[in-house]
């Protein structure tokens, strides 16, 4: 069964890598994703459909909350939001629960806000699927792959290692 969530906080080309990188996760939208009211400006992020028989929200969630500062409020939080976008009242009560069982894995409040999905703009195509498209970027390899390193880590039991085997030492 497939479902949708779309996650923001850092830059979308780190997020997208690495959703990319999971398995059950079938495909991730990079571009731009706008709230409702006070979050009605669009924000970096990625929308990630899944198949929740193979990786759970729960999991999507943790990955997210390890792979961006999801604790720290800093001044590019209007273009890197710390969010997470659900599309329906229920997923935004699923999403509120689980959070809150994961605050207790922090030092620090968590910060990430759970909004309602509004509008999506996709990234220019030359951008989408930049980690991909560029491993060897200096970006890449300095912002990329430690967040990957880290999934592999963290969160081997879900990691596709046929595309992070170049990372495996």
């Amino acid at each position: 069964m497939s479902q949708k969530i779309a996650l923001g906080g850092g830059c979308h080309w780190c997020t997208e890598a690495v959703y990319q990188s999971l398995k059950g996760v079938t495909k991730v939208e990079q571009g731009y994703v706008a709230s409702v009211n006070d979050n009605n400006t669009f924000s970096e992020a990625v929308i990630v459909h899944f198949n929740v028989k193979e990786i759970s929200l729960k999991t999507l969630i943790k990955v997210h909350l390890y792979t961006h500062k999801s604790t720290s409020s800093h001044s590019m939080r209007d273009k890197y939001r710390s969010a997470i976008y659900t599309f329906s009242e229920k997923q935004k009560e699923d999403v509120s629960i689980i959070l809150e069982g994961f605050q207790n894995l922090f030092e620090n409040k968590l910060i990430i806000k759970v909004l309602l999905f509004n509008t999506f703009k996709a990234s220019r195509e030359q951008i989408a699927n930049y980690y991909y498209k560029n491993p060897n970027k200096p970006f890449c390899k300095t912002f990329i792959n430690p967040k990957l390193k880290l999934v592999l880590n963290r969160f081997s039991k879900h990691a596709d290692k046929a595309k992070l085997n170049h990372l495996i030492e």
